[in-house]
């Protein structure tokens, strides 16, 4: 189910994302007791993939195509919630000089993840490479959560500085008409970042 009660359809999945789910139910079964390297496990899975043939990989490349049919007939029946008269949820508005926002544990490893299951995954959607990332995130060993953990609680602090600093330079100093404000040149660069993590 999609926000709000929308039932959009799940997106299909690509012909390499059925092997690399394969391998790693074949990794279970061989080795139900052994922790997953993820990073290396996936970097080998990428390396079968390049390494087998055409013959090999048509049984994967069929799932997808029968996945492709399911998601087209869905998508065929399918009608989002319309939230305003043009059917666009409306944005609310954003103060460009606000402090950018704290990130989650998960959005750090996704920062250092995303680029590499794009590049295992080429022909996957937005929402099936987020939906791998929470995959591998469900798989990491604590060690490496608590690693992300401190990336987070560290921007977590700034933010809440930065927070704090923001709030009282507002109430305390209105901005006269027409008057520049001194960190204009982060901007866009911060409603940019913030635009891309309200998409993920």
């Amino acid at each position: 189910m999609g926000k709000g009660g929308d039932s959009k359809p799940k997106g299909r999945m690509s012909a390499y994302a059925y092997f690399f789910q394969n391998c790693r139910e074949e990794g279970k079964k061989k080795h139900p007791s052994e922790p997953v390297v993820f990073a290396e496990f996936s970097r080998e899975c990428a390396d079968k993939w390049k390494n087998m043939d055409e013959k090999e990989k048509q049984q994967f490349q069929t799932l997808s195509d029968k996945d492709k049919k399911r998601f087209q007939t869905e998508m065929a029946d399918y009608k989002p919630i319309d939230t305003e008269k043009n059917g666009k949820k409306r944005k609310r508005a954003k103060d460009p000089h606000a402090p950018k926002r704290a990130l989650s544990a998960f959005f750090w490893f996704c920062n250092d993840e995303r680029a590499k299951v794009k590049e295992t995954m080429p022909d996957s959607s937005i929402g099936e490479v987020a939906k791998e990332l929470g995959k591998r995130w469900g798989v990491i060993s604590e060690k490496e959560k608590s690693k992300y953990g401190a990336l987070a609680a560290k921007d977590k602090a700034r933010y809440e500085k930065e927070s704090n600093a923001y709030k009282n330079k507002k109430t305390k100093a209105p901005t006269a008409k027409g008057a520049k404000k001194d960190d204009s040149d982060d901007d866009d660069e911060i409603e940019e970042e913030e635009e891309e993590e309200e998409s993920e």
